[in-house]
């Protein structure tokens, strides 16, 4: 009876097609990252130092011209004012998030209707969204109608997307309605990943259910709670679909991406519009940085 045995040059030779085959299964996406992301993102990085039109031969470079001028223009960096609306709709977005997540992990009633029904807006296009909102909106429109019904009159009645101290928040509201299904998955499966010996454990103890949210739901998903702020601070800073749907900026609805593509695309001012994407992209890159820092320093804190 002959025994199979392996000899250093098969193993070698095995290692190598290893290899190999991961290389070929990286090569396409790698590709794709490279062609579609990176050298884009450092052609734009090139035209940031231009004054181009978009049309025929770059031919003038003026330095850090495009740069000077996003920061000392009180027209182009102040739009990042609106990005505030935003960010407090996100916070406010997680909190209804986690209060759904937190309520739906427990035995509840029809709990999968009810999941289904707050993840169903994430499942829609934000073109739909924004129209189906605009007409919402509208003097006399379905808003309009909802808010009579508590004896408000049509003379008292706010243009909700026509002045300029509600329209923001008009549209962070669309933005809550839109986006918290998904918070609302993320919150769900961590909290659903806990052991239930412990909800147990917490049961034979006399623990309330405030108790288990506060002392054993928030401290085991804190790190998908970071993750959930560094998302809510990048949409923030970046957002731009529904505005320009539902508003195209106006009455100050001017988000730092809907300006960025003005210019690019109206204005003519590629190189001018590459700076200030250049801007927000650090600019996010930092704000995250930060977060991550904040976080892992308390992740540490709470370890000792």
């Amino acid at each position: 009876m002959r025994v199979a045995t392996f000899s250093p040059s098969s193993a070698n030779t095995y290692k190598r097609q290893k290899v190999l085959i991961s290389i070929l299964f990286l090569v396409t996406p790698l590709a794709l990252l490279l062609v579609f992301t990176y050298l884009p993102a450092i052609y734009m990085f090139f035209l940031s130092f231009t004054q181009w039109d978009g049309f025929g031969p770059i031919d003038k470079f003026i330095g850090l011209q495009n740069y000077i001028e996003t920061f000392t223009n009180p027209d182009y960096f102040s739009v990042f004012s609106v990005s505030l609306y935003y960010f407090v709709g996100a916070v406010v977005q997680m909190a209804i998030a986690l209060y759904f997540a937190t309520l739906l992990s427990f035995n509840v009633h029809f709990k999968n209707l009810f999941k289904g029904v707050l993840f169903f807006p994430y499942l829609i296009n934000g073109v739909a969204i924004g129209f189906t909102f605009l007409y919402f909106f509208q003097p006399d429109g379905g808003l309009d109608t909802i808010v009579k019904l508590f004896g408000v009159s049509s003379n008292n009645m706010p243009l909700w997307l026509g002045e300029r101290s509600i329209v923001n928040i008009s549209l962070a509201a669309v933005s809550i309605w839109r986006y918290m299904g998904f918070n609302f998955v993320m919150f769900l499966g961590a909290i659903q990943s806990i052991p239930s010996e412990i909800y147990e454990a917490s049961d034979l103890d006399g623990a309330s259910r405030w108790q288990q949210f506060l002392y054993i739901i928030l401290p085991s998903i804190r790190p998908i709670l970071g993750l959930s702020m560094i998302l809510a601070v990048k949409g923030a800073l970046s957002v731009f679909e529904i505005p320009y749907i539902m508003t195209n900026g106006m009455n100050g609805s001017t988000t730092f991406v809907i300006q960025t593509v003005n210019l690019a695309f109206k204005l003519n001012k590629v190189g001018l519009a590459s700076a200030m994407a250049v801007i927000l992209l650090v600019f996010i890159v930092i704000v995250t940085w930060i977060q991550n820092a904040l976080i892992n320093e308390k992740e540490g804190r709470a370890t000792l």
